[in-house]
């Protein structure tokens, strides 16, 4: 019995050792089938002896069986954001009021890892759960996800129980490359860092999450003891200290201090690091350093009172306009894009950025060659800001919009109302193309595996001539094609049978009418019940909705009194699709009041906070009015933020929305 247990020690320290060079430090020493080969000796054993378990063994990292569905977890302590501040004078107000409510504040300042909040339990020293921070009261259970993360000890170095807190990330590396294996393999990229965690973590199989190679930094103690003889500790530094010393990996880059000068100059520093570390940051936490004035400061309703975070300004980089390349939209607008000498901007290499309008260009007064500024708007999608005419060497040439489509070769045409450029034949190839991939998109009729490849696939072959011509394909037909095969056109097929029970709501949005958003096009499924109904609507019956104007109007009559888009209509209703109005709202906790979405929501689409409000009875409106009951602001909001202040009308996040549900 002892030869098994030495044999079960050698391998756990072997496996453990290798596993380590594999996922963390990138710098395998064996092969994979020999680290197969003795994981597969090791998990014989521990089954064969099921007395020598170990909750430290390298088999407890990856699950087995991929999960159905991940459970709520219920914070026993609150996962509360934080405050946030953009400027210094922003800043410098917060620690004005610090040193106003406390004889001597000290703070404890730290880089803002951009991730995902996470809460891991221990107890007597082992690891229990881990769960994300969801809405701060109830998150998901992903432990079987975070055992992969090699910097989650799963046991802890005394067998102390607690719960803390830290923040799952993608390192810089490892982001490139997955994002270099799907762009090889056709695959669309990963956005950012930030969202390639978030997703990784969520993973229903670990053997997925376990290939991303995550991260974490613990950054602070959320309860329990921290020491086995009941010292309590008396600082945010020395809770981090001791937190090193039990096995978790702590934030480095860090600073205590007295002086809010150097508090600044820290976050200077910080902000000219960032391109050199391995990790993303977003901002800078600024934190009271004493545990005993936090308690004197006290807690607000969602944010603590003691600390708040700088957020760094979106990072901007210049570049060459090398080009501009004219795309044509659904609608028919022409949409410029810039083609830019590479550059590396927010966790990715951007070559590619939009430029808005042909007003904005001139506005800008951009130039071919010129040497612009560009930023991610919301970390997200690249655009060009500024050009520098001031760098300019001779070699610069005018930009005009085409006065031809280039898709077509018809003539465009000005739209002044838009600010747009148009092209106005309705059997223009890209809005046809263009058309057809919204009408299967996520947020219209969903169909999974019709992408931009496939729709153009289809036309070529003359397989379709419009989104009608979807409910009529045989897979035979697609299995024909090239790169398609059996398989993917049963897939599709499939797909595209479960569109029919969409709804009217999806179906109208699918349309691509002009105008006409989810919200507009949830309130005329409200408003008129069928698709039949809606296709007799008049001006005069569409005004009177709520947050319908003439234009609006306009655009669903003008819609409908073209005989092509009322043949695909019919033939639509004729192709068994569900063109009546979905069941009433499930709830009526939010009857009576209308919200407004604006901005980046934490973990949750606007199209998924759209769907909770209306689920409860309320209403979703695409602009704010005095009749708005609340906004809800994410990150990177904009003019709806701005007019819901000039108009008093409440502003909340997410987390306050999901509380008015949860009541």
């Amino acid at each position: 019995m002892s030869d098994v247990l030495t044999r079960l020690r050698e391998l756990r320290e072997s496996l453990t050792y290798h596993a380590a060079r594999y996922y963390v430090d990138d710098a395998p020493e064996i092969s994979d089938f020999e680290y197969d080969r003795l994981y597969a000796e090791l998990l014989a054993l521990e089954e064969a002896h099921p007395e020598f378990f170990d909750p430290a063994s390298p088999t407890q990292r990856v699950g087995g069986a991929p999960l159905d569905k991940f459970e709520p977890v219920t914070h026993t302590v609150q996962m509360n954001s934080l405050s946030d501040v953009f400027s210094y004078e922003e800043l410098r107000d917060f620690l004005t009021r610090m040193g106003t409510s406390l004889p001597h504040p000290v703070y404890s300042v730290e880089p803002k890892i951009d991730g995902l909040s996470v809460a891991l339990r221990y107890e007597n020293g082992v690891l229990v759960n881990g769960a994300t921070r969801g809405d701060g009261i109830t998150g998901e259970d992903v432990t079987q996800n975070i055992k992969t993360i090699y910097a989650v000890p799963l046991v802890l170095k005394e067998p102390l129980s607690l719960v803390v807190r830290g923040e799952v990330y993608m390192p810089r590396a490892v982001f490139y490359k997955i994002n270099e294996m799907r762009e090889r393999e056709g695959q669309p990229l990963m956005a950012n860092p930030r969202n390639a965690a978030a997703g990784s973590l969520r993973q229903l199989d670990s053997r997925i999450a376990a290939e991303r190679k995550l991260d974490i930094f613990v950054f602070n103690l959320q309860e329990g003891d921290i020491y086995a003889d009941g010292r309590v500790p008396t600082s945010h530094t020395e809770t981090l200290a001791r937190l090193a010393e039990l096995g978790f990996t702590v934030l480095g880059h860090t600073l205590k201090t007295d002086s809010a000068d150097e508090v600044i100059a820290h976050i200077e520093r910080l902000g000219a690091l960032r391109d050199e570390l391995a990790f993303d940051i977003d901002g800078v936490v600024i934190k009271i350093d004493s545990l005993a004035d936090r308690l004197v400061l006290g807690e607000g309703t969602k944010t603590p009172k003691w600390a708040v975070a700088y957020k760094y300004p979106p990072e901007q980089k210049k570049t060459k306009l090398l080009d501009v390349e004219i795309a044509v939209g659904r609608t028919g607008v022409l949409t410029p894009t810039a083609i830019l000498s590479p550059v590396r901007l927010a966790g990715t290499t951007v070559s590619r950025a939009t430029l808005h309008n042909a007003d904005f260009i001139a506005e800008l007064g951009i130039m071919l060659g010129d040497t612009v500024t560009v930023q991610k708007a919301g970390d997200i999608i690249p655009e060009v800001v500024s050009a520098h005419p001031e760098l300019r060497d001779g070699s610069e040439v005018p930009f005009a919009m085409p006065t031809h489509c280039p898709s077509c070769g018809e003539p465009v045409s000005r739209d002044e109302e838009a600010a747009a450029v148009r092209c106005t034949n309705m059997a223009c190839p890209a809005q046809l193309s263009r058309g057809i991939e919204h009408f299967a998109s996520k947020n219209a009729m969903d169909i999974e595996g019709l992408g931009p490849q496939v729709v153009e696939l289809l036309l070529k072959n003359d397989l379709i001539h419009d989104a009608a011509d979807l409910y009529t394909l045989q897979a035979t037909q697609i299995a024909e094609l090239d790169r398609m095969g059996e398989k993917s056109a049963a897939n599709l097929i499939d797909a595209i049978n479960r569109s029919r029970a969409a709804g009217l709501e999806r179906l109208v949005f699918a349309l691509g009418i002009r105008n006409i958003g989810q919200v507009a096009a949830a309130a005329l499924a409200a408003r008129y019940g069928t698709l039949a109904a809606l296709m007799n609507a008049t001006v005069e019956e569409l005004i009177t909705i709520e947050d319908f104007g003439e234009i609006t109007a306009a655009s669903v009559v003008d819609f409908f009194s073209h005989e092509a888009n009322r043949t695909l209509c019919e033939r639509l209703i004729a192709a068994g699709l569900l063109t009546e109005a979905t069941a009433a709202p499930k709830g009526d906790k939010l009857t009576g009041l209308t919200f407004v979405l604006t901005g980046t929501l934490e973990n949750m689409s606007r199209d998924e906070a759209a769907e909770l409000i209306r689920a409860a009875g309320g209403k979703v409106a695409g602009s704010v009015s005095k009749k708005t009951s609340f906004v809800v602001a994410g990150e990177a909001a904009g003019s709806k933020l701005t007019k819901a202040q000039s108009l008093g009308v409440p502003v909340i996040d997410k987390d306050e929305l999901l509380r008015m549900l949860a009541k």
